[in-house]
């Protein structure tokens, strides 16, 4: 399902992706660069680093994947900023999925650098993770969603899958909405939903909104059930009611290209979801009850569900069941209980 997209107020990074190509790094503001480095075998193909230069060093903003050639772009974009791995004294993460947070760790090791996230978002680093009752989540969680077990074979995570995600790291400073990033005029928004703790970057002096996953200009970011949070769509919703607040300032998101009008964007996100939403029912209505699973199998999907495949299927499942949580909140859906939980159209 697609949204109605945002103009772009950077021509070169939207042709750029028009043409499916890495866009350069460039300087946005006075003392603040964009630095696209390649995310290997995503469709995404980058993130967008941003590097805040000042005189006491830099503090980048979502590193990337932990990925060879991610951290030579980075480097190559720290150079064309005028400054090198040594001159990086923080480093903020909007959220802790590894196309973000995944070099923080190698950054930190050679710079000596900080971390800085939300304290919501360090509660779900994996490796903490892993230490609580929640590590069974994963495999209760696709049984009772009702995934075949020959289907949820394939898309749960073993112990060397995640050995990577085990190194993520820890953070040295937690970020609470409205503190300030350490000397910089950046301040932290709290935007949960995308994942628990989830924040943006508002700079007014600059006139810029660093959104990471929150709000995109083409894509619906993936809103799906998670440990942290039991409704996460409403928190997206909610979360994107908040930032529309910010209409004035030029959106820097963490993936495809810069636009401005935030309000408007946000508005067709959220009239995305409720369509969705909407579609379920029709789904419910036409087959009766059904799990998450069998829902998911028969919604629309951009690429067409056949082509969903391995971590993106799992991704629509969790998307599915966000859907529905939200929906039971609201009594347009019913929970029959059992160990693979079915659901039905409310009355």
């Amino acid at each position: 399902m697609s949204t109605v997209a945002a103009e772009p107020s950077a021509q070169g990074q939207w042709e750029a992706w028009k043409r499916k190509e890495l866009p350069p790094a460039e300087q946005v503001r006075p003392g603040l660069w964009s630095v696209p480095v390649p995310i290997p075998h995503n469709p995404l193909r980058y993130t967008i680093t941003y590097l805040s230069v000042a005189d006491d060093g830099v503090v980048v903003v979502d590193p990337g994947w932990f990925a060879t050639e991610t951290w030579d772009a980075l480097v190559a974009g720290l150079s064309t900023a005028g400054a090198s791995v040594s001159d990086v004294v923080g480093v903020v993460v909007t959220h802790i999925h590894a196309d973000h947070h995944g070099l923080s760790a190698r950054l930190k090791q050679e710079s000596g650098a900080w971390i800085a996230m939300h304290p919501a978002e360090r509660e779900v680093l994996p490796a903490r993770l892993a230490a609580t009752t929640v590590s069974s989540f994963d495999r209760d969680w696709l049984r009772s969603s009702g995934v075949p077990t020959d289907v949820a074979a394939k898309l749960s995570f073993d112990a060397e899958s995640m050995k990577p995600f085990m190194e993520l790291a820890m953070p040295d400073i937690l970020l609470a909405d409205g503190d300030l990033v350490p000397s910089r005029a950046m301040r932290a928004v709290w935007t949960p939903g995308h994942t628990p703790g989830h924040i943006c970057l508002y700079d007014q002096e600059r006139g810029v909104l660093l959104t990471g996953d929150h709000v995109l200009p083409r894509i619906s970011p993936n809103i799906g059930m998670m440990v942290g949070d039991d409704d996460p769509l409403s928190s997206y919703i909610a979360s994107l009611e908040r930032i529309a607040a910010f209409d004035d300032a030029e959106v820097l998101p963490a993936h495809e290209y810069r636009f401005h009008g935030v309000a408007r964007r946000t508005l067709a996100l959220i009239r995305h979801h409720q369509d969705r939403c909407d579609e379920i029912t029709r789904v419910l209505r036409e087959n009766g009850e059904s799990t998450t699973w069998e829902i998911t199998e028969r919604l629309t999907w951009s690429r067409g569900w056949e082509n969903v495949r391995g971590i993106m299927r799992r991704s629509a499942v969790a998307e599915t069941g966000a859907h529905l949580q939200y929906m039971r909140k609201h009594g347009a859906v019913e929970l029959v209980d059992g160990e693979v939980r079915r659901w039905r159209a409310g009355m």
